[in-house]
């Protein structure tokens, strides 16, 4: 389902008191021999906001990106940053800061004196300089560090200090590719939170490219899911995992059982269960036979001596658990529980499933 989508602007305002800027990428092409990096992409980030792209490797996110910050030509289309086309504009007047997933400092330079930098080419006074780094490095959570070099500081730290440098000096537009895939799981999360801490702060409009699903999710307004050069969905978090407009989307974010089902009067029978449809407009007529995308969750198991799966295997995540039932005819589904539910759901056990009625997708 698309439809129109309603976005809600970030009040934040940076410390100089400016506000982030409207951009637009109208009907953008890209071409690198005979693979079509862009294929028409149109996408527009309100003020303030933070737009994540999400995709499968290929699919033209970091292209997008590279062209809004002028690293990359268009064979054509238009950016419009502020009401103003830029889409000739060299890269270093575009007034944008950029994180990407290497960190990129100087090694001879302090984390202080890494900030400065870009300021330091914008001729600003050296009190005006140690003043807005000083600032920048309290804001990232490091300003007992300034004087350590990269090599005296955790992958984390440096990468704080990478988005502190991007923010000194008070960019229109945030572009961040990557920034945190180089980081072990748990400081990941960690600087996932806090980038969107800032980012709210400051106010300043933020593209985020991503291949992590769960981090797009978590930090943006929007998420855009690219594919092959376009578009297939942008929109709130909850509506691409619970409303997903295309199978492409159901099938990419999150997990998805792929189920047999029927149709039946606008909704799909499977399992036993009668499921309403995502889109209804889009299925296909009644009676016709189709594969159901459910999610795990939708999915509860319970332990049946009489019941006709059995649990061929289960995955400790934490606080939640998935495991993997088979049904006859070959049937696999994969449904999260609590772990605490383990015990009674051990491999071999008889089970019966049953199915949440909750919107779901066809393939």
């Amino acid at each position: 389902m698309t439809g129109s989508i309603e976005v809600a602007t970030p009040a934040g305002a940076d410390r100089g008191g400016r506000r982030g800027v409207e951009v637009r990428l109208e009907g953008l092409r890209r071409r690198f021999g005979n693979v079509q990096a862009l294929d028409g992409l149109d996408l527009d980030l309100a003020p303030g906001e933070l737009v994540a792209l999400l995709g499968p490797s290929g699919c033209g996110k970091t292209t997008a990106l590279r062209v809004l910050a002028g690293l990359e030509d268009t064979d054509s289309g238009q950016v419009v940053v502020g009401g103003r086309d830029i889409t000739a504009l060299a890269a270093s007047r575009r007034d944008m800061g950029m994180v990407f997933q290497a960190y990129s400092l100087f090694p001879h330079l302090t984390a202080q004196e890494n900030v400065e930098f870009g300021l330091r080419l914008r001729r600003r006074q050296a009190g005006e300089r140690r003043r807005r780094a000083a600032e920048m490095l309290e804001l990232v959570g490091i300003g007992a560090h300034a004087g350590r070099y990269p090599n005296q500081l955790s992958g984390g730290q440096q990468q704080r200090v990478a988005l502190a440098r991007a923010l000194a000096i008070e960019p229109q537009v945030l572009l961040l590719d990557e920034p945190l895939s180089a980081l072990d799981a748990k400081v990941r999360v960690q600087l996932r939170d806090e980038i969107r801490r800032i980012q709210v702060e400051v106010g300043t409009t933020t593209l985020f490219v991503t291949h992590d699903q769960e981090e797009a999710l978590a930090v943006a307004d929007r998420v855009g899911v690219m594919r092959e050069g376009r578009l297939e969905q942008v929109g709130p978090p909850s509506e691409i995992y619970l409303r997903p407009a295309t199978p492409f989307v159901a099938d990419f974010v999150g997990l998805s059982n792929r189920l047999p089902g029927r149709l039946a009067t606008g909704a799909v029978e499977a399992l036993g269960a009668r499921l309403p449809l995502v889109d209804p407009r889009s299925a296909p007529a009644d009676a016709s036979e189709v594969t159901t995308l459910v999610r795990p969750e939708a999915v509860d198991v319970l332990a049946d001596p009489d019941g006709v799966g059995r649990i061929l295997a289960a995955s400790f995540l934490g606080p939640m658990s998935r495991v993997t039932v088979e049904l006859p005819d070959d049937v696999l589904v994969v449904a999260q529980v609590a772990s605490v539910r383990l015990a009674e759901l051990a491999p071999g056990t008889a089970v019966r499933v049953r199915l949440h009625e909750v919107p779901t997708a066809l393939a």
